[in-house]
């Protein structure tokens, strides 16, 4: 969608912050609004004076998992991705708050970069100000990547994403999803490939 670098891309899109919506980042990937000529494009406030460092680091790996699992830990608002000689690169995430916490197993059942959003039907009955499908972009709740948990039931309506509200890592804000920095996310899209094994306490 986008045709500048990803090193431009993060000259803003690092150090944006959305401040109006305090929506849930949830896309069904439904094209149907696409077909319908509903996407709307959005544009809202953002801090672009404040500077957002990447959270990521290599760690000794916690979680015991093999390589190229994807751990989530809820409770001290980690996610691992486990690498080779038992490490890990370690990224700060927000997670789901009360009501909307779960845990189970997963896998990354598709990869989208700056993706479209189509707000739930019971999100929208909460927000009727929000349109049927956001295109993707700075402002967009699901930032710069989006990866899809998927598991024996098929799509569980849970993403890993980026973000354009960075003060929300480290604390329980969403419906479920679980959100990184837009410059961790991007890294961990990266790093991860459809099929990945997601792991959430």
């Amino acid at each position: 969608m986008f045709n500048f670098s990803t090193a431009h891309i993060f000259a803003v899109a690092g150090v944006a912050a959305l401040l109006a919506t305090g929506a849930q980042a949830f896309d069904g990937g439904s094209p149907t609004g696409l077909l319908n000529r509903q996407v709307q494009p959005v544009s809202l406030p953002t801090d672009v004076q404040r500077e957002v460092q990447p959270t990521r680091t290599i760690v000794d790996d916690p979680t015991g998992e093999r390589a190229g699992t994807i751990t989530i830990d809820t409770k001290n608002r980690y996610l691992y991705l486990s690498m080779e000689a038992g490490k890990a690169m370690r990224y700060g995430v927000g997670v789901g708050r009360e009501g909307f916490a779960w845990s189970g197993r997963a896998h990354i059942g598709r990869r989208a970069e700056w993706p479209a959003w189509t707000p739930p039907a019971a999100m929208r009955l909460r927000r009727p100000d929000l349109p049927r499908v956001m295109e993707g972009g700075l402002a967009n709740p699901l930032g710069a990547r989006a990866m899809y948990l998927y598991n024996s039931h098929g799509d569980t309506m849970f993403r890993i994403h980026g973000t354009n509200e960075p003060d929300t890592i480290g604390r329980a804000v969403s419906s479920g999803c679980v959100r990184l920095l837009n410059d961790d996310v991007v890294d961990l899209y990266s790093r991860v490939k459809v099929g990945a094994p997601v792991v959430v306490l």
